[in-house]
């Protein structure tokens, strides 16, 4: 496998979706190419940041719950005037 053809593979190489003798030969290209080998570690690298902060951007339900019904008493309230 060439540096090219790892490329166009990588992400169903991370993904486990390529065939066994595909992940053989990718392995085996990883395996002596630091270039690829450092492609693939910031990929995977860059992933798991991403899906780190995805997780972070979750409240807790009782967070939730209190900044909710603030803003249902803000709607209340600015309703209450309009009225």
């Amino acid at each position: 496998m060439k540096c090219e053809e790892l490329v166009t593979y990588l992400s169903d190489y991370i993904d486990d979706n390529l065939s066994e003798a595909l992940t053989a030969a990718a392995r085996e290209h990883l395996a002596t190419c630091q270039n690829c080998s450092v492609v693939l570690d910031s990929t995977q690298r860059t992933i798991a940041l991403y899906k780190a902060k995805q997780q972070q951007q979750h409240l807790p339900p009782a967070r939730h719950d209190r900044l909710y019904a603030q803003i249902a008493a803000a709607f209340a309230e600015s309703g209450d005037d309009a009225g």
